[in-house]
């Protein structure tokens, strides 16, 4: 990867290129990239973990919450995944349905790493019907429920910063036959009309990751969705939490076996690479498509209003080592204070249907 990586470097314009594209290739390089090679990336062997991962309850749930969405509202029951990952929320999805809803079902899995969609089809052997493809090129027209789980956060971002009152872009480039940062005047248009459509005024000192590849693909779901919600979870922060002094040295982290990297220059195509999204600019340019917000929730609230303390109420086991009393804590972790889901949020958007919050949950009783 690293000689790939200096050879494009030394054959771009001013033999430099940008954060994005440094990122696109460490991910997503067909031979060299992180999601594309043969090794573990998320759990206790791989680089990172996801709230989809910590239990089968979350798949479980939302398999429910699908269903009662779709009893409700006369949607087709068909589910739509955008980057299945090892498989694990799939399946939990899928056994819970196979299990307690038993209706037809359409699950189709968009994929586009071939390792993950081979994890998948060795998971999900006991469900057939299940279709993968490789980009939502290939799914023409979708009504029903398209769902991705931190899919936003791991696509290509450029990076800028402002010094001494002028904005940067930061490239990247080869220096002693190691990559290094160097800062050139912001000339990308694309950047330029984000940051005026985002009303984002950067600090000096400031630097911050501008999500291109983020509009594009928004653009690409809206255009494929002729009827349906489209739920997306991730972390990230809004227009005003990105200007907290806090926030002033961006969010651009790199995974490797649990351990966080703020430089993720190093060890390109082996470890992870990850930003907070920019939420708003997610909801804006959803509207901008044609999709329209219909709520915003973290994910513990949505986790909650979806049903999950029915899941803990109706599974208590007085034995601690049991497979139920795992359960239950795995669904507190989920829930408490300060645990993964506060960090994460569920934005849901519509198209083509009229739906208030009031319509996706069922009335809570007191």
């Amino acid at each position: 990867m690293i000689n790939y990586l200096k050879s494009l470097i030394s054959n771009s314009p001013d033999h430099l290129i940008s954060y994005a594209d440094f990122i696109s290739t460490a991910l997503y390089h067909p031979d060299f990239g992180y999601y594309m090679k043969e090794s573990p990336k998320i759990g206790r062997q791989g680089d990172f973990i996801t709230t989809s991962n910590i239990s089968d309850v979350y798949g479980r749930l939302m398999a429910k919450w699908f269903s009662s969405i779709c009893q409700k509202l006369k949607m087709p029951a068909k589910f739509y995944e955008i980057g299945a990952g090892n498989g694990r929320f799939a399946h939990a999805f899928l056994q819970e349905w196979s299990n307690s809803i038993n209706n037809p079902l359409d699950y189709i899995i968009v994929e586009t790493s071939p390792y993950h969609r081979k994890l998948q089809r060795e998971l999900l052997l006991s469900y057939p019907s299940v279709v993968q493809v490789d980009s939502l090129e290939e799914l023409g027209s979708i009504a029903g429920m398209v769902f991705s789980n931190e899919l936003f956060d791991a696509l290509p971002v450029h990076v800028i910063e402002k010094e001494r009152g002028q904005l940067f872009e930061v490239m990247i480039g080869i220096k002693n036959d190691q990559l290094i940062e160097q800062k050139v005047p912001l000339a990308n248009g694309e950047i330029l009309h984000f940051l005026q459509e985002s009303n984002l005024e950067l600090q000096d000192k400031q630097r911050i990751e501008v999500p291109i590849a983020m509009k594009k693909m928004i653009e690409e779901i809206a255009g494929h969705v002729t009827s349906g919600l489209i739920v997306t979870a991730d972390y990230g922060y809004t227009n005003e939490e990105w200007m907290d002094p806090r926030r002033r040295n961006g969010s651009l982290r790199g995974y490797y076996q649990h351990k966080m990297f703020d430089n993720v220059l190093v060890n390109p195509g082996e470890m992870d690479i990850t930003t907070h999204i920019h939420l708003d600019y997610l909801i804006q340019k959803g509207r901008d498509a044609g999709l329209k917000l219909v709520t915003k929730v973290r994910q513990d609230e949505f986790l909650i209003k979806a049903g999950i303390l029915q899941e803990l109420e109706n599974h208590y086991d007085p034995n601690p080592f049991s497979e139920v009393s795992k359960r239950n804590r795995a669904i507190r972790s989920l829930i408490m204070p300060g645990g993964l889901s506060s960090y994460f949020h569920i934005v849901i958007q519509q198209k083509g249907l009229t739906l208030l919050t009031t319509d996706l949950f069922k009335e809570e009783k007191f």
